[in-house]
């Protein structure tokens, strides 16, 4: 595997007063399609008890993934449903959606999740919002030699294995996977015919450390270097891809998608492809033409 950038997540706070580790990019454009993943992860209850009180987006997808507690959902589309641990949420926001994201009451022994963010090409932001979640379905999943797999977005191959997700219409054909790992577990994957040029490959560590030697050539005498929690690393997409985790083991999303290769202008929750657009989502949204959430 070559390592071509690394990101540090750091500290910020959204919602009403929610503490989350967050790596963004809304203008070189690095991650495209993917603009930013937050990560909420305490036991503490007043670093996420605020919540995410009722907010618009337009131009973007949300996909959320929960490891530890959980939250409640509510739009202005009428869609309210909770999500727990092992549960995923897509929602398309298109031209305009009002939504809410509330911690659960069995929050209160901590909440671990993520929530990513994509941009939508141009041909579609202005399209109707769609949600989808796991809810009853099965999200695929297997284990082999001390290394879990457990497929979120799109469909992958591992091995002799295909694994398909019930969400698969992610904007730049985006794919996500969840891979934890027992100690100093390794796995060498194969992405097949989505490993182009153009495609983004990025590894986000939530626990435990990958080792060096997994990810860059090595030198005699180089001190040894693991790349721990927090950490996210873009790799080549044309070179093999080889994992390895520390001797505490580790946990990780491996994200792919097609750069979209777009201008983005950024205010916000509003992701669009000029200012003058940015200007109409917020006067669309002041003038009420989202919606509001039916309490």
């Amino acid at each position: 595997m070559k390592l071509l950038t690394q990101h540090q997540a750091h500290k910020a706070m959204d919602g009403d007063g929610v503490n989350i580790r967050r790596v963004a990019d809304f203008s070189k454009l690095g991650l495209d399609p993917f603009l930013m993943i937050d990560e909420i992860k305490s036991d503490d209850k007043s670093d996420f008890i605020g919540g995410f009180p009722p907010h618009p987006h337009r131009g973007i997808e949300t996909f959320t993934y929960i490891l530890k507690g959980g939250f409640e959902h509510k739009d202005q589309l009428g869609n309210v449903n909770s999500i727990h641990a092992g549960d995923v949420q897509w929602m398309s926001t298109g031209s305009g959606v009002v939504h809410s994201e509330m911690p659960l009451a069995d929050s209160n022994d901590g909440l671990h999740g993520f929530q990513i963010w994509l941009n939508m090409p141009a041909k579609d932001k202005m399209r109707p919002a769609r949600y989808q979640d796991s809810g009853e379905l099965v999200l695929p999943e297997f284990t082999e030699a001390g290394v879990h797999f457990k497929v979120l977005a799109g469909s992958w191959h591992f091995g002799e294995q295909t694994l398909i997700s019930p969400l698969s219409e992610l904007a730049g054909s985006a794919k996500i996977a969840d891979i934890t790992f027992k100690a100093n577990a390794e796995v060498a994957l194969n992405l097949g015919a989505d490993n182009n040029d153009n495609q983004f490959v990025g590894v986000y560590v939530y626990r435990g450390a990958l080792q060096q030697s997994s990810l860059t050539s090595r030198e005699p005498n180089q001190q040894h270097v693991e790349f721990p929690a927090g950490q996210l690393l873009v790799v080549d997409s044309q070179t093999p891809l080889q994992l390895q985790a520390g001797g505490d083991g580790a946990g990780l999303l491996l994200l792919t998608g097609q750069a979209i290769n777009e201008t983005v202008v950024h205010m916000g929750p509003f992701v669009m492809n000029t200012q003058a657009e940015i200007r109409q989502a917020v006067e669309d949204y002041q003038m009420g033409r989202f919606g509001q959430i039916n309490e």
